[in-house]
This record gives structure tokens, sequence and C-alpha cells, in this order.
């Protein structure tokens, strides 16, 4: 199968490093790794809200986001989601849909983000690391949460667009070996030692994006990928605690005031034990 060259365009020039030869890279798959749910099926609410979706076309995609958070993302399900955003799409102006990603990203997408990812994600930075996402969404919507994510690189799925509208096919459907194509196309591109790189995915569906890298790590996996992952001796990763970007969730009050009985008891029972242990010297 061909695909199509990953676009440069899904550089990320204000984060970006310089390029340098044996740059480990971090890749990160987004819906379910990095975000809890589908990205382009979480902006269902704001496009209906703008007009571009009627009820019936709502219904559509939230019966698609349940079945794509309940069943594991198989060659014909992903198709068919494929072909839903696709048809869904057909006839929008594709300026307008950044602008309601731009305007709405932080109250639809960030929420959703994982607090594990979050720390995964300033871990890999601080060590140096370029981070990338590579998800199947569309690039309209990867790029301002790899922005956001402060990933130096993104790579997504390209719907054909003719006269500043989506045109209801796929010109680049960032899936399967293609991710494992642009991986390779951005190892070469920006000298990233992909024996040295690590990757992200919580889908069985990304073993050619994982079998790429030295170092595969894979999160809430699917049955098939958790099966790859101890057969090949893969850490295997749970996320569960999504938050707000760039927002730890803090301790309740209940929890504040059991921390401080506990912390009070503890230092009771310490005193108490060190008042024992003196009248018993004497």
């Amino acid at each position: 199968m061909t695909h199509a060259p990953a676009d440069p365009s899904t550089t990320a020039p204000s984060t970006a490093r310089a390029p340098g030869p044996g740059r480990i890279a971090a890749f990160f798959d987004l819906d379910k790794t990095v975000v809890a749910k589908s990205s382009v099926l979480a902006f269902t609410r704001p496009f209906f809200e703008e007009g571009l979706l009627s009820r019936r076309a709502v219904l559509q995609s939230l019966y698609a986001q349940l079945l794509y958070m309940l069943s594991a993302a198989d060659q014909a399900r992903v198709d068919r989601m494929r072909e839903h955003i696709a048809r869904m799409c057909n006839g929008w102006d594709v300026e307008q849909i950044r602008s309601i990603v731009d305007k709405t990203l932080q109250d639809v997408v960030t929420p959703l983000v994982y607090a594990e990812a979050q720390d995964l994600i300033a871990d890999h930075r601080a060590r140096g690391h370029d981070v990338i996402i590579v998800s199947a969404s569309g690039q309209e919507v990867v790029e301002p949460i790899a922005r956001t994510l402060g990933a130096e690189h993104s790579t997504g799925s390209r719907m054909r667009i003719v006269d500043g509208r989506y045109a209801g096919e796929v010109e680049f459907y960032c899936f399967g070996e293609a991710k494992a194509v642009a991986i390779r196309e951005m190892a070469e591109r920006y000298g990233y030692d992909l024996s040295r790189s690590y990757a992200y995915s919580d889908s069985a569906t990304d073993l050619p994006m994982l079998q790429e890298v030295g170092n595969p790590r894979v999160v809430n996996p699917d049955r098939p990928l958790r099966r790859a992952a101890v057969e090949n001796d893969w850490p295997i990763l749970i996320f569960a605690r999504p938050v707000p970007l760039g927002r730890r969730a803090r301790p309740s009050l209940r929890a504040l005031v059991t921390l401080a009985a506990t912390l009070g008891a503890t230092v009771l029972i310490l005193g108490a034990t060190r008042r024992l242990a003196q009248r018993r010297t004497h």
C-alpha cells in the first residue's frame, strides 16, 4: 500500500529544537493514549453549536464514540470511523474548523488529557527528547493539541481540500503502517535515532509504529496489544487520571482532614512511645 508522505507543515517551529544526528524522540499516539477519548469526536458539541452538525449527525457521532470507547480499534472499526468522519466533514469550511478548534480546545480536549501522560511528556522533554504526536485524527485537531502539550512536531490524517472546503475524502490516513512511514520520514528529516527513541500507544493497530523504535511502551492496551507486549516484554503503562492540562488533581477537603487527623494521631503515638521509653530508663 502506498501512502502520501507526511506533510512538512506538521512541524511546530516555535517549540522545535535544532535538529541533530542521533537525537531521541518520543512518539505518542493521541486518542486513548494521551487523551481519554476520540479527539475528533470530542468536538461534536461545538460543531453542533456552530451549525455544522444536525441533531441526527450528533447522535450518530455519539454512537460512533461509544463504539470507539468500548471496543478495540481493529482495522474494520477504524475504517468505518474514518468513513463516518469523512462524510460528516464533507463541505465544511477549513478555516471555520480551525477557528472552532482554537476557541474550544481548552474546554473540550485539555480536560481529557491523562495526568500520567502529562508527566511522561514533561519527563521526556526534561531529558532533552523531542515529543511528537502521531495520530489518525485530523491534522486540524492534532496540531493545536500537540502545541498545547508542548510537542515539537505532530502529524495526523489529512482531508482533501477543494476551494477551502473538505471534499469528503481522506488524502492521507495516518493509521497503521502509515504511522511507521511517517516516523521514519521524521527521523530522516530531523536526525532521530529510532533505535534509541520511544513510542507509546494503546492499540494493536499501532504495532508498526511501536516496532520502529527501540523503546516501545503500551498504554491501557487492548487485548491484542497486551498479548504482543507480554510476548515481547514491553512495559505496560496504565493511565487513569484525566485532568485539565497543566493541573494535577488536588486533594479534597475530606482528604486533607483525614491526613491531618492521621498525622496528629501519629504524633500522639510517637510522643506516648517516647514517654514510655523514658520512664523505663529511669
